[in-house]
């Protein structure tokens, strides 16, 4: 099995993330510093970080009402991390981010292959309702629809949905760094609420803010399928 795949088989985050782990050097197979391009047999001992890892046989999915505060890392080193907020009793790790300022639903789980997917899906719609700092108008709303470059890229197409004088709610299907708070800045408006409401078929009903809800393998594999 690729080092990689073994990693996120392991829970510890997907492989895009084992990639970066490896890259910096912190991931050793029988004591030896890994390669990207290194394989695991029954009988290596892998560890990042200098612990131990092994594969997880039981996959764990589960979302999470994120408040406002609670950072999406799981460096134990980091003030109100989400791993140490949570409390839950298995590994995981957080699906995507939420930064600092921003509230709402997260997915978190131990099956790297399934985050993968996740994190590269572009028809997985995340929906999240926003209050600016000043009146909306259609033209505000129809220009976030149509988007903008970001770091070089155009965003895809939006949808949204006026709900009071300066709320609305958006959806968008990809997850670039603060991009609704950057697209709203980039025509003049400042997010005062950001949360998000919805990552697909899975939404922030029956769940208070802080609490967490274990979702089954089916409902997992439903926002997958789209």
């Amino acid at each position: 099995m690729n080092i990689n795949k073994y990693i996120a088989q392991a829970g510890l985050t997907s492989r895009r993330g084992a990639d970066e782990l490896i890259k910096a050097g912190k991931v050793k197979i029988n004591e030896n510093v890994a390669k990207p391009i290194d394989k695991v047999k029954d009988v290596d001992v892998v560890s990042v970080d200098g612990q131990e890892i092994q594969l997880e046989t039981e996959k764990i999915y589960l979302i999470f009402y994120k408040p406002v505060g609670v950072i999406t890392t799981t460096d134990a080193n980091s003030p109100n991390n989400i791993i140490e907020y949570i409390k839950y009793p298995k590994r995981v790790f957080p699906v995507g981010r939420l930064d600092v300022n921003t509230s709402g639903l997260i997915i978190l789980t131990n099956d790297g292959d399934f985050a993968q997917l996740i994190e590269k899906g572009k028809k997985i719609e995340k929906e999240y309702e926003v209050q600016v700092d000043k009146t909306i108008d259609n033209a505000f709303l129809r220009n976030l629809e149509h988007g903008i470059k970001l770091d070089g890229y155009p965003t895809l197409p939006a949808k949204t949905r006026q709900i009071g004088d300066r709320e609305f709610t958006m959806t968008i299907r990809e997850g670039r760094n603060r991009q609704v708070r950057r697209m709203c800045e980039h025509f003049g408006y400042n997010i005062l609420k950001l949360k998000r409401i919805r990552i697909g078929n899975l939404t922030l009903d029956g769940l208070k803010e802080g609490q967490t809800k274990e979702i089954t393998p089916e409902q997992a594999k439903a926002l997958i399928a789209g």
